[in-house]
């Protein structure tokens, strides 16, 4: 996601800073937009002209320090509460009081991110999709004390990558996760019961409803562990069964059976 989000910002023109935790991982996420936009030069869906000013904005860097002058920082750190607040907690005495913070997460809330923080009237919410680059919906989520001020700007900015923003409640899973989640756990407990095999599932809502993949392709191409998470935080916060992770989901995130990113999940691929 944080390359996806470093490359849409370098195409739309706005100098991109991208902070990692180590070399190894930050010259892994350049080369990842490197290739992207290569493949798709190769594929006559971009020009080499384009890549290269895109590349030209992009600048890599290991500490905070790099992101002092910056007027929007996003974070697209794991999906951990603690971690996020931690981060923008480090992060806030190197900037200046104009900067705003963002999280890309897709079920946090936005407010408890915001009270970690000196700023809270200049934090908020922008859930992208993956892929970024091709997905053109961005979440806006206004925490209780963001203000009109950096909503509109964070609004403004979306709309600035090419992207159509919409606005979400400070709820978990915001509106998309809301309405997708229960969907995909729901998919999990139908196989449980026997209702077909995953092939069949997946071609019945493929075929049948015209989605563009079924639920355990999708399950595997988000992550079995990231929806595992992304439920937890909904159950734990409406209390309804219809978002609590179905046992086998918990099972195949403990043997490690994470989707594409692992090699197997409801299906099997060459990593």
């Amino acid at each position: 996601m944080g390359s996806g989000i470093a490359q849409v910002c370098a195409a739309a023109g706005y100098k991109t800073i991208v902070r990692e935790v180590d070399d190894i991982l930050l010259n892994k996420g350049i080369g990842r937009i490197r290739k992207f936009l290569d493949d798709g030069v190769a594929k006559g869906k971009a020009t080499a002209d384009a890549r290269d000013k895109t590349l030209a904005n992009l600048t890599g860097a290991t500490t905070f320090d790099a992101l002092k002058d910056c007027d929007l920082v996003i974070e697209a750190i794991v999906e951990d509460l603690q971690q996020k607040r931690q981060t923008f907690a480090s992060l806030e005495p190197l900037v200046g009081d104009r900067t705003i913070f963002v999280s890309n997460t897709s079920s946090l809330c936005i407010t408890e991110i915001a009270a970690a923080t000196k700023r809270p009237d200049r934090v908020a919410g922008l859930h992208f999709f993956n892929p970024v680059p091709i997905m053109k919906l961005v979440e806006v989520i206004r925490a209780l004390t963001t203000s009109d001020a950096a909503y509109d700007a964070v609004f403004a900015f979306a709309k600035s990558l090419g992207k159509e923003p919409i606005t979400a409640p400070d709820r978990p899973g915001f509106i998309v996760n809301r309405l997708l989640v229960p969907y995909l756990l729901d998919a999990i407990r139908a196989y449980e019961r026997g209702l077909g095999t995953v092939e069949d599932i997946d071609k019945g809502m493929k075929l049948g409803c015209g989605y563009p993949m079924g639920p355990f392709t999708l399950l595997d191409f988000v992550g079995l562990d990231t929806t595992y998470y992304i439920a937890n935080i909904m159950f734990e916060e409406f209390r309804e069964p219809v978002y609590a992770p179905p046992p086998l989901l918990k099972r195949m995130v403990i043997a490690g059976r994470l989707g594409r990113k692992s090699g197997r999940g409801f299906y099997t691929y060459d990593v």
